[in-house]
């Protein structure tokens, strides 16, 4: 497909996208681009602006006005991680964000599950289904759903806590599980990761090891990352200095605290939130190779 016809299909499924959150009643919100701090991640470099970055992620301002009672609420968006780029990675990348109020993680995999058939029946519908490489992937066919516990165990031969202590998760996720989830026709949640991966989503309350946290992923690509929200400021504020921790043990520099959101946190209900690579989406649903090949132009030719 040539770069003309990848545009039209790009727009298409954005307006795509709109229209499924739209009808379902969720706002659609805008949020500053640029801001005083990110949630300090240890493996993500934000790009800084004179005293402010850009965001990384529209997550933070999004989660305030949850916070000021706003209840379903989405944006697409562009967001910038310095550093990032290859078959699958752009260093600026557009993103689909969206929120509820009043739900956990569970109703989150019933919207990506809503989501992807109405977006290949919307945009595909001579040939509803996903393709990356060699792979097909039906979103109609019955969803595979695993524990990260039963994915390292099962695909990798291996303990996921082992991986952790030994510091060899993401050798093992990325060299051993995620091609392994490749070969399912369907797409593939994991689910429930160990508490040290919990990001910003809350805990179990029945088991406080892990986390209620979920990816997809279509053709062995992860395509989005969810979770029910943690809303304890106090907790919060111990992952992201313990984030800061990590990246000074990694010769990283520390990064400045959200002092803004950490003071709302309390205030938010029980809520859930995903985040979701559109441009991973528009590769998939066009069956490109790259992701270079579904955006106007790539870093190397500005």
């Amino acid at each position: 497909m040539r770069k003309n016809a990848l545009l039209w299909q790009r727009a298409r499924v954005i307006k795509a996208i709109r229209d499924f959150f739209w009808e379902r009643g969720f706002l659609e919100v805008e949020t500053p681009l640029l801001i005083p701090a990110n949630a300090p991640e240890e493996h993500i470099d934000p790009v800084g602006v004179h005293s402010r970055y850009l965001h990384t992620s529209p997550e933070l301002c999004m989660k305030r006005l949850l916070c000021r009672g706003y209840g379903s609420i989405f944006q697409i968006c562009h967001c910038w991680r310095d550093g990032e780029r290859g078959g699958l990675h752009l260093p600026e990348f557009t993103m689909l964000e969206w929120y509820r109020s009043d739900c956990d993680y569970q109703q989150l995999m019933s919207d990506c599950r809503d989501l992807l058939q109405y977006l290949v029946s919307v945009c595909l519908p001579d040939s509803p289904v996903f393709r990356h490489k060699a792979y097909t992937i039906d979103p109609y066919a019955p969803w595979v759903t695993k524990t990260v516990e039963d994915a390292f165990r099962g695909h990798a031969h291996t303990d996921v806590w082992d991986c952790l202590e030994k510091g060899l998760y993401e050798e093992i996720l990325t060299e051993r599980v995620e091609p392994a989830l490749a070969g399912y026709g369907a797409p593939v949640i994991l689910r429930d990761y160990p508490e040290q991966l919990a990001a910003l989503s809350r805990t179990m309350p029945d088991n406080p090891m892990l986390a209620e946290r979920f990816e997809l992923y279509l053709g062995g690509v992860e395509l989005a990352n969810g979770f029910s929200e943690l809303n304890d400021p106090v907790e919060q504020r111990k992952r992201f200095e313990q984030a800061n921790f990590q990246r000074r043990a990694g010769g990283l520099s520390p990064l400045p605290l959200p002092e803004p959101f950490l003071k709302e946190l309390a205030d938010m209900p029980p809520a859930s939130g995903i985040a979701l690579g559109v441009d991973r989406l528009v590769m998939l649903m066009t069956g490109s190779d790259s992701i270079n090949d579904v955006v106007a132009f790539v870093p190397e030719e500005l």
